[in-house]
């Protein structure tokens, strides 16, 4: 039991080293350690990345919303810009990269050989550029749309954003093939498809989240607000799942971080219908 503990702990730190910039150095990443296999299993515990950057994202919008003026409607929209800037360094602008590049490759061409090779180009072009900022735009207006009718939940959909979103990629690694060049890929230990039991686990994370939520808020109005947001995020990934499937035959790295930016506006889409 105590060696599945370790385990567990050792595979969340090097996915936190990993997707985000959040240190984990010195002493601790040496007993973290890192191989191949070790960064496959820990794809697993990308929703509690999620748990990490979305509770500390949500505690400083909190904060600010306190702070700020309370009779001002443009509060809620500098805490979105904020705390969309936090999210961003605290992960280093991974999965924004990703939808750069995804938007440029198949924006770029409609031959897929074609569309790989944009993608690996690390230059960012015209429709990554457009892809980017309308999606930083998306997330700032509508979070700040919903602060504006309910601060709360603004705050608690921040959170469970973050590990829903993160979640979601992972079906892709179940579903579909890795495609590209697997040597010189970011997602390289990513290739193979994700096992039953790290499925399981990723689950697992979302559903504490879920927990916790429930635990912290009002069920029935939660209930209320949940489903919404969740319909739109499995919406969205299934338009990026068939996506994939069509224009590439499988997924890469980069189509784990534009799914996942994806699901998030579509999450916070959700929540704003939610509060109609």
């Amino acid at each position: 039991m105590m060696q599945f503990i370790r385990q567990f702990i050792r595979h969340y730190l090097l996915a936190i080293q990993f997707f985000t910039r959040i240190p984990v150095t010195g002493r601790l990443a040496a007993w973290v350690g890192y191989s191949p296999e070790m960064l496959r299993a820990s794809a697993a515990h990308f929703p509690g990345v999620g748990v990490l950057v979305g509770a500390l994202v949500a505690v400083l919008t909190a904060v600010l919303l306190a702070f700020l003026p309370q009779t001002s409607p443009l509060s809620p929209l500098v805490a979105a810009v904020l705390g969309t800037v936090f999210s961003v360094m605290l992960t280093g602008a991974f999965h924004e990269d990703g939808l750069a590049d995804i938007a440029d490759g198949l924006g770029g061409s409609l031959n897929r050989e074609r569309a790989l090779e944009i993608m690996k180009d690390s230059r960012v072009g015209a429709f990554g550029a457009i892809a980017v900022t309308l999606v930083l735009m998306a997330k700032v207006a509508l979070l700040a749309l919903v602060g504006d009718v309910d601060p709360e939940v603004m705050v608690v959909g921040i959170f469970a954003s973050h590990v829903a979103s993160r979640t979601f990629p992972l079906l892709l690694i179940r579903l579909l093939p890795h495609v590209g060049d697997i040597a010189g890929s970011k997602s390289k230990p990513l290739a193979d498809q994700i096992s039953a039991v790290s499925l399981f686990v990723a689950f697992l994370w979302l559903f504490m989240a879920v927990f916790a939520v429930f635990a912290a808020c009002d069920a029935i109005d939660l209930i209320v607000n949940i489903w919404p947001p969740m319909v739109a995020a499995s919406m969205a990934f299934l338009y990026m799942w068939r996506l994939f499937a069509k224009r590439l035959q499988g997924f890469t790295g980069d189509c784990l971080g534009a799914t996942q930016q994806v699901c998030e506006v579509a999450f916070y889409l959700g929540l704003a219908f939610s509060l109609a």
